[in-house]
Formats: C-alpha cells, structure tokens, sequence
C-alpha cells in the first residue's frame, strides 16, 4: 500500500472518509488493524478518482449470471466499461451417479451477496443503477407448490437421469419436434425432467404449482413475479420456437397442465420492479427494473454481438460453441443444432456444441504436460502458453496428424455419446509438438462442423469473434481463422453471459431503443487475424478426411463401449 492509498469504510449507505494516509508507518499500522476489526461488519472500498470522498453519479446496470458453479454479478456503465465484478460459489449435488441438482436458495443467497459486495465496492451512487439484467444456466427444472415454495432441488441441465424420457419424447414426436422446437430432446432439457417427475416421484408433480428455469427463480425473488424469456424457455423442448409461444401441440399430446407455464416475454421485457424489501436488504432503490434477460448462450450471443446475421461467435471453453443470429426462423432437418429464440426480439439464433474443445488441451495438459507445467511454476508462466509454443514450431496439418476432439463423446453434429478421442497417423516423426498442434486443428475441425450446418439452412457468415480461454492463444486464433476462412476478432470486453444480461438490462431501462442499437454502441473488437488463403484450402483437404475418420469409426465406436 503506497502513501497516497486513501480509504472508505461504508456502513449501509454511509461512509467515513479518512484523509490520504502519510508514509508514518504507526499510524498506518494503527489504520489497518481498524480495518481488520470492522471487515466482518465493513467492506474496504477504493476512493473515486473524481477526489477524495466523492461518489461518482453515472448511469449503470447489473448483469447477474446463475452458473453452475457460482452466481457472478458484473456491473457496467452506459458505455458498456466494467466498473465491478464479483463471483460467489456454491455446491453442486450428486445424489447419484449422472444426476446433478443443486438447492435454488443458494442461488439467491449468492446473487444477494454478490449484489451487496457490488454496491459497497463501486465508486458510484447506487440510486443510478438503473437496471437488472439475468442469465444463467439452462434447461433447469425448478419446482414450486400452492405456496410457491421449493418442492425438491432443481435437477440440472447436465443431469443424465432422464435418457428414458429423452428417448421416448423423440421417438413418439419424430421430425415434428425438431421443426416446432428447433433441436432434437437432450437429456438435460427440460420436458423430460417433467415426465421423469411424473414417473418417479408423482406426488411432487401434483403438487407443483409453477415451474422455471434457474434465472428465473431468482428475478420471482428479486419482483414477485413468475416468468422467463423466449431464449431460455426455447430450451425446454415444450416452445414453439417459430411462434415465440409454448406448444399447444406438446403440451397436450403430453397431458401437462397449463397452469404450470410461467409467462413468456421477449428478453429486453421488464419482468417485474425490485421489491422494497429486497432493495433494502441489497442496498438499492426499489422499483429498479428487472428485465426478463436469457439464457446463458443467447445472453453470450448478445455479449459477443452476434445478433446480425452473418456475425458468428465462437466460444473455446471447456466444451466449444458456435453461435450466431438469424433474421428468420432456420432449423437443422435432423436436429443437429440448437435453433432458438434470439435474445432480441423478432431474431432466432442456431447454435451448435462440442463437448471437448479447451477440455482436449486441458487433458493433455494434465496427463501429458507434466514437464510443462513443473518449468512454468519455476518461470512462473502458464504451462498452456509452453505447450502452444512447442505446438507453434510445427507445420499446418501437424505433419499428417489428425485429432478427433471425442473425448466425452459428441454433441454436435454427431449426438454420439460413444464417439472417443483418436490421434491418427501417428509416426516416429512426430513429438509433442505435433500432438498439441493437431488437438489445436481438430477443435477447429469440430467447431467448423457447427458452421457448415449453420451455411447448409442458409447463414452467410461475414465475420467471426472468438472469445474463452482458448481465444488467448494467437496460435489457435490462426489456425481457427485458416479452418474457418473468415477474419477472426477478439473482443474488448470478454465476460460473457453477465455482460450480455447487463446489455439487455440497458436496453429494459430504455438507455437503447433495442438490442442490436446497444450491441452496436457497446461491443467493440480488436486485434484482427485474415484467414491465409492458401492455409485454408491445405486445411479444407484435411478436414474432409477428418469428416470421414468420424463415419469410418463409428461403429468402432459402439463396439468398443460394450468390450469388458
């Protein structure tokens, strides 16, 4: 802490002001052992930089995302800029193999605390936050009875208790319930939740009043009032994606009361004004607006700005996501990809998900990087950015190596929960080198598969942003824009689903007339990489034969799932 460091102390809506510290090391010993006693009670808080005491007055907006493995709240100005972020952790339950719940009040117990930590950080008054924007985790069953009370804990959208259901609502409806709903049913989405209910525990079905989705949960506790959004509700396999309403057809060849739907707005909808209690008790003004927001990858869409059609975001997380905007209702005839509700209103989005992109570096990383990662700590490097470097000595094409990206199976194109990783043409010539730069080119196969059924219903893709921890490696930026052969972006602001709720937060409050006025005025890029023309086409003869590995596999696949 230098001389100049000044600091506030706030208690509720009130703050003491000390004057800027000298270098007298007693009294600033003296300081901090205050500080120490109070910090169970009092959040240590940086000064303003407009001068000492002064609280900047300055239109913001709260973008809260329900992960599933913590609530992250981010706070912007009206420019888009990052004033704050906080992110506050909770569990993750499984009472049995492939089931995944986890209790809705820590949700709302995590939102509150991290809304709370945000207002006693952020050097501006509270009162001008003028909006609440939410996302979150998709394909989540919450329950509630008569009381609006939590029946039993939300099963999860990665929860595989439901393949029975999954496999009787495909088989019963066919290529109906791809054209109504845009995606064949996966385990993890909502309506075979419902009937697993049905089918297991009858009882707590009858007894539910209401269900939602997990963001939702949380904007009935912040207002009172039940409702989601198209984008999420998209997920549930009960939407008909094309009509923006749920289906009278499903919903009735499946014998479900109406009286369970929550009300469905369009994202940027006001769903409802923060109560006066809970204002209190987060230290905001009541009456704040609380839009309906979406769910987690179309409020990424939204933070990436891929609401144009022709505009592509690719997300490399653990598993990797194509994402981009359509002006009309497209679906995949076989279901393929996601296609759903837009966050902006009268748009669609398609979608398509690998289940292993940063997850196949991470992997070698863990099991074959062990060299790496003990000279990073000793140079304290990323052991990521050591193995890219190896990988970047090495030609395109990894000297003949291909990788398949299956190592937790497939979702898109293939839906192959057998599917498995392969190296194939492995030779004495190669090293790790070759290994790390062909898992960097078979992601970039697999992400492009997502992209061609996105052209084949009719996309014309204009531009590409990249963005998660795989955007980091200017390697990987390369090669994706070779595969691809577009120009790739990076973003100015990479935060995600809570930065896109926030945008849609200012759209609620009327700071822009909609959500594609915002995009344009807040999501900025940078660091353009042009696609080499003759890398592409080398990469285009890789990538075909990397199409018929997969369908020459195939049945190697399923067999070697059932060896002892």
């Amino acid at each position: 802490m230098s001389p100049n460091t000044v600091l506030m102390i706030t208690c509720g809506k009130k703050a003491l002001g000390w004057r800027t510290l000298t270098a007298c090391t007693t009294r600033l010993n003296g300081l901090m052992k205050a500080a120490e006693m109070l910090i169970e009670n009092y959040w240590l808080v940086p000064m303003s930089q407009n001068g000492f005491g002064e609280v900047e007055s300055m239109p913001s907006f709260i973008g809260v995302d329900i992960g599933t493995t913590g609530s992250k709240v981010l706070l912007i100005d009206d420019g888009g800029k990052i004033i704050d972020r906080e992110v506050v952790e909770y569990s993750l339950h499984t009472p049995k193999p492939g089931w995944s719940e986890q209790n809705p009040e820590d949700w709302w117990m995590a939102v509150k605390k991290a809304i709370k930590c945000i207002v006693a950080k952020a050097r501006i008054d509270s009162s001008c936050i003028e909006g609440i924007g939410l996302t979150g985790q998709m394909h989540g069953l919450v329950m509630l009875d008569e009381e609006l009370e939590v029946i039993r804990p939300a099963i999860l959208w990665n929860d595989q208790r439901t393949a029975a259901e999954a496999e009787f609502l495909n088989k019963e409806f066919g290529k109906k319930i791809i054209e109504i709903t845009g995606s064949i049913v996966h385990t993890g989405f909502t309506a075979p939740k419902i009937l697993w209910v049905r089918n297991n525990e009858p009882e707590k079905l009858r007894k539910m009043k209401k269900f939602m989705l997990p963001k939702d949960y949380v904007g009935f506790k912040l207002t009172g009032n039940i409702s989601t959004d198209v984008n999420d509700a998209s997920g549930t396999s009960l939407f008909d994606v094309r009509k923006r309403k749920w289906s009278d057809e499903l919903i009735s060849e499946l014998d479900l009361s109406w009286e369970i739907f929550p009300e469905v707005l369009e994202s940027p909808d006001i769903r409802g004004e923060l109560s006066s209690e809970i204002a209190k008790e987060l230290g905001l003004r009541p009456g704040l607006p609380v839009v309906a927001g979406a769910g987690d990858q179309g409020a990424a869409g939204v933070g990436a700005g891929a609401v144009s059609e022709g505009v592509v975001s690719v997300n490399i997380g653990t598993s990797g996501v194509v994402f981009t905007g359509s002006n009309e209702y497209r679906f995949d005839p076989e279901g393929r990809l996601h296609a759903f509700c837009h966050a902006s209103p009268s748009k669609w989005h398609l979608m398509g998900v690998m289940l292993s992109a940063g997850g196949s570096l991470r992997w070698f990383r863990d099991s074959l990087g062990h060299l790496e990662k003990a000279a990073a700590s000793l140079i304290n490097e990323d052991p990521y950015d050591l193995l890219v470097k190896e990988a970047d000595n090495v030609p395109l094409g990894s000297e003949g190596l291909i990788f398949l990206p299956y190592l937790s199976g497939e979702r898109t194109p293939h839906a192959d929960p057998y599917a498995r990783g392969v190296f194939f043409g492995l030779s004495l010539k190669h090293g790790k080198g070759h290994l790390v730069r062909a898992i960097l080119e078979g992601v970039a196969f697999g992400l492009m598969n997502s992209l061609e059924l996105m052209i084949n219903v009719g996309i014309e893709p204009r531009e590409l942003r990249i963005l998660g921890g795989g955007s980091r490696s200017l390697l990987w930026r390369r090669i994706v824009a070779d595969v691809f052969g577009l120009k790739v972006y990076l973003l100015e602001v990479d935060e995600g689903s809570s930065y896109g709720a926030a945008i849609l937060a200012a759209v609620g409050a009327g700071l822009y007339s909609g959500v594609e006025k915002a995009v344009d005025s807040v999501v900025k890029t940078r660091d353009p990489i042009n696609p080499d023309e003759k890398a592409h086409e080398t990469y285009r003869r890789y990538y075909e034969l990397y199409n018929r590995l997969y369908q020459a596999l195939k049945p190697g696949f399923k067999e070697l799932a059932n060896l002892p």
